[in-house]
């Protein structure tokens, strides 16, 4: 199904997104260096989207959080949330057409500027993405009922993870990543699976150690550049 919806929307799979799909299938912590507009945010979500569409499709999708987007950007966050919403939708319409029943899979954006009514339907019916920022995950760790929501993430992205890497944010998240680690395995679960995204990594060797310090990350650098399809012709 998610196949059949990919190659509906897309003519072929980026460079990034073909080397890291089965490093992530696998479990592997990753750190995706590509340019802006290779397809890195597809490239983490897509596993993450499959696997929720098969517990989806079984009838055994839990009202859990599993999956946790954070960006250092407030309007990416934004932007995020908006890209998911449409492929959950064609990826629902497409499981209608299979004959599939296909509960909703849930995201929710939590930032300083999520209204209060939102913030108390998180806390009642866990989304299943939860798309937030370093100091809103924080806080999130930091209160019980929201600390409860999050002992179910199984995967953990980290985007834009050049901006943060080398200042004050940098080391604020790399402390909330580890409650997260001791959130999780404490309530029985495995230690989530990090990716890491960046258009601009280097050096890139310690930003994959930053990403995941206790783990031998795996790097997909495609470059800086994005390879431009024209042509300069001189009369």
């Amino acid at each position: 199904l998610i196949a059949e919806w990919f190659n509906r929307r897309f003519a072929a799979a980026t460079e990034p997104q073909q080397a890291a799909w089965p490093v992530i299938r696998d479990g592997r912590d990753v750190l995706i260096s590509a340019p802006t507009g290779s397809g890195k945010t597809l490239a983490a979500f897509l596993l993450c989207l499959d696997r929720l569409v098969r517990v989806a499709v079984d009838g055994a999708l839990a009202n859990e959080s599993q999956v946790l987007y954070v960006s250092p950007l407030k309007a990416l966050s934004n932007d995020v949330q908006k890209n998911l919403e449409r492929p959950l939708e064609e990826i629902a319409a497409l499981v209608a057409e299979r004959g599939f029943q296909l509960p909703r899979i849930k995201t929710s954006l939590r930032t300083g500027d999520t209204p209060v009514w939102e913030r108390q339907q998180f806390l009642r019916q866990p989304p299943h993405i939860v798309i937030t920022t370093p100091e809103s995950l924080f806080i999130l760790l930091t209160a019980e009922k929201s600390r409860a929501a999050l002992r179910t993430i199984r995967t953990v992205i980290v985007d834009e993870i050049h901006a943060i890497v080398d200042d004050k944010r940098g080391a604020h998240l790399a402390l909330s990543l580890a409650r997260l680690d001791d959130l999780v395995t404490k309530a029985g679960g495995p230690t989530p699976q990090r990716i890491g995204l960046s258009a601009t990594a280097r050096p890139i060797e310690e930003v994959s150690r930053y990403l995941a310090p206790a783990s031998n990350v795996l790097v997909v650098d495609s470059g800086h550049r994005r390879r431009m399809e024209l042509a300069v012709e001189v009369p």
